[in-house]
């Protein structure tokens, strides 16, 4: 096709669309003119009706409202990009154990039939060092006004069950002093116990090695400790100590084992109690699980935890690894064994006998990492209780911790007042976290940006 073909070929198309082209401008003029016409109207309507105050009352209340969903719905969003689920393992209860979901198992009470599990080998710690690496920051503790006593329940990584850091050579040197002074006041096993002691003696070398592999090492005899140069038998028969203790030589944390009797409860027949600061082994060994809870007066045991826990310990498989977390607060600098409730070997031992309002400079956060875990020859239960001790001036300095504790502090009835010892520090801890709180505030802190800095226990 030539191009002087082409363009009549153009123009008599235009010719033809030309109709349809005119009609469309027509109804776009019209419809132009109606909505115009709509828009003038309903300005008008709305001017008169605006005059009316009750409408007012109502276009400002709506106004609100759609203000008010919007910002509910991006808080609530924002809560949950944050929450525990999606960072965290979650906090569930101890009635509400993972473990718990699963019937009980089918065997008879006392008696464990050996698992298959092993424990899957943990990976290096990323970059540990004796010098550098810092304790994790527990601070386990929630806002008032009201104090839900609960055993809140956390799964936990296989890679994460023993915990150690920069503190490691003073819990160490403690724990060597109070096995020198102290021995089996602290340290012992029950016959029955024995070969869950041993049990865990040799996961702990196994752990520990591939876990921190610059502090501990394999040796043919057992493990060595390349910091202070110590190497432990762990593999000589009969051992050349009690197995708790060579345990509680490995590691920073107390250790417990529970073991199922014919009764179906669960007893403390093993442990390696150095650090407890307001508790003695002695005075627990050899109690079941719910004796030890009530002796010690825990507050709303019976009510609230015992038919949970209980079940719980039942039910707790050897794949399960669970951790809890808990807080004190202590007026004197002894991590092993609070000196202001009395003398160690005294026979009443309490807070009674410590001294009302000591300095600030005196007050200590004590928080328990508590992991638990079932050993799969023997099924008996381990108990590792990891201690972090820092005085109350050092947690201060954190961002949101001295108005969150003060509210927790607020919080507890009177039972857990009593449990605590509050009425020996209320006045000047409080005094002081507010005065730390208000300085927070004062240079520009955001509380409602705190679920998007912290989760529990942190």
């Amino acid at each position: 096709m030539d191009s002087d073909t082409l363009k009549r070929s153009l123009s008599d198309l235009v010719v033809r669309s030309q109709p349809y082209i005119d009609q469309a401008s027509t109804q776009l003029r019209k419809s132009r003119q109606h909505c115009s016409s709509f828009l003038k109207t309903a300005q008008q309507d709305l001017d008169i009706l605006s005059r009316e105050p009750h409408l007012k009352t109502v276009v400002s209340a709506l106004i609100l409202l759609v203000f008010v969903t919007v910002a509910l719905s991006r808080y609530l969003y924002r809560r949950h990009l944050a929450s525990p689920s999606t960072t965290r393992p979650s906090t569930p209860t101890i009635e509400k154990a993972p473990s718990s979901k699963a019937a009980a198992p089918a065997r008879k009470p006392g008696t464990w039939i050996p698992s298959s599990f092993k424990r899957p080998t943990p990976a290096p710690f990323p970059n540990w060092s004796i010098e550098t690496t810092k304790p994790l920051p527990y601070r386990p503790f929630r806002y008032g006004p009201k104090y839900f006593v609960t055993m809140g329940l956390r799964n936990v990584k296989w890679d994460d069950w023993i915990e150690l850091d920069n503190h490691y050579p003073r819990f160490h040197a403690d724990k060597a002093r109070r096995i020198k002074e102290r021995g089996p006041k602290c340290c012992r096993t029950a016959p029955e116990a024995y070969p869950a002691a041993v049990e865990l003696l040799e996961e702990l070398r196994e752990y520990l090695c591939d876990r921190y592999p610059t502090l501990y090492q394999r040796t043919d005899k057992g493990v060595k400790n390349l910091w202070s140069g110590e190497e432990l038998d762990t593999t000589s028969r009969p051992l050349p100590e009690d197995p708790m203790q060579t345990c509680a030589r490995l590691t920073q944390d107390d250790l417990a084992i529970m073991i199922e009797r014919a009764d179906g409860q669960y007893y403390l027949l093993a442990g390696a109690i150095l650090l407890a600061g307001f508790w003695r082994l002695e005075d627990k060994y050899g109690m079941p699980l719910s004796e030890i809870h009530t002796s010690g007066e825990v507050p709303q045991f019976r009510e609230k935890l015992e038919k949970g826990m209980l079940n719980f310990f039942r039910r707790l498989k050897p794949e399960e690894l669970i951790s809890r977390n808990n807080y004190f607060l202590q007026v004197d600098e002894d991590l092993a064994w609070s000196q202001s409730i009395g003398s160690e070997d005294s026979d009443g031992i309490s807070w009674n006998t410590a001294e009302k309002n000591r300095a600030i400079e005196h007050h200590y956060f004590r928080s328990e990492r508590q992991a638990l875990r079932r050993l799969p020859k023997s099924g008996g239960v381990v108990f590792s209780i990891r201690t972090y001790f820092h005085p109350i001036t050092e947690i201060a300095e954190e961002d949101y911790v001295p108005g969150r504790l003060a509210s927790a502090v607020r919080s507890w009835g009177d039972d857990v007042s009593r449990y605590k010892g509050k009425a020996k520090y209320e006045d000047v801890l409080l005094e002081y976290l507010d005065k730390k709180h208000q300085e927070q505030l004062d240079r520009g802190l955001k509380l409602d940006e705190e679920d998007e800095k912290r989760t529990y226990p942190w």
